[in-house]
């Protein structure tokens, strides 16, 4: 079963299976899959529990409109968002040129009186604003990014066009209130709750490219993460 389940849940996340689209009968999974109906169920059942897909009574099983965005994976919100056949979009409201903070300099493996680029960029899907990301880029990007258009909708597209492709990063999730600019941006009452994720990234290099806090209007995206068992290490508890 685990191998159908797999299959089921890659094709949906590459967008195979677009979202809110039915997925063939469990008949018709079945013989794709060389299985029985009732592994097909199965594994459904499964995909169901991870907020992938839900039954519909008499009409199947559909692709859910809100997709996890898993960590078993790089991708930027741009990625993300075409992957589930969504039309992402972004708009930079503001943005500047600083020396780095402490944080930022440990974040960024840079001096602290190093010039950074600050973005503060409202990200839309489908036309409706979402996210509110706010970023800081290293120094040794900055000929790629400091000129970008406001409008521009991939920053990482325009980073793997100059070269430099983002492999890693670090997330760390957390739900915060809408501060006042937050709560204008998104269009949402101040102190509604929001989804916030810091993150850093890392190019294939492994030299840092950005942190960042992307601050998520609730329902818009949620985040997956899969633990795998190790071998036990004698003598360590």
């Amino acid at each position: 079963m685990s191998e159908v389940l797999g299959r089921l849940r890659e094709q949906i996340l590459d967008g195979t299976y677009p979202v809110g689209s039915g997925l063939p009968s469990e008949v018709e999974l079945a013989a794709l899959h060389g299985v029985s109906r009732r592994t097909i169920r199965t594994a459904l059942a499964a995909l169901g529990r991870q907020g992938l897909v839900e039954s519909h009574r008499g009409s199947g099983w559909f692709v859910q409109p809100s997709q996890p965005q898993g960590f078993d994976r790089m991708r930027s919100f741009t990625q993300w968002a075409r992957s589930r056949g969504r039309a992402p979009g972004g708009l930079v409201v503001a943005r500047g040129t600083r020396t780095a903070t402490m944080r930022e300099a440990r974040l960024l493996a840079v001096r602290t009186d190093a010039q950074v680029m600050t973005f503060t960029r409202v990200r839309t899907l489908d036309g409706r604003p979402v996210m509110v990301e706010r970023s800081t880029w290293a120094p040794w990007v900055l000929p790629h990014i400091a000129d970008v258009a406001d409008d521009i909708v991939s920053t990482t597209r325009v980073l793997a066009d100059a070269g430099i492709v983002v492999s890693s990063g670090n997330h760390r999730i957390e739900a915060v209130p809408a501060g006042t600019e937050d709560a204008r941006l998104l269009g949402v009452r101040r102190s509604s709750p929001l989804l916030q994720v810091r993150r850093e990234t890392f190019a294939t290099n492994g030299r840092p490219v950005e942190c960042a806090e992307d601050r998520y209007v609730p329902h818009t995206i949620s985040f997956e993460a899969q633990a795998f068992g190790a071998a036990a290490i004698p003598g360590d508890d």
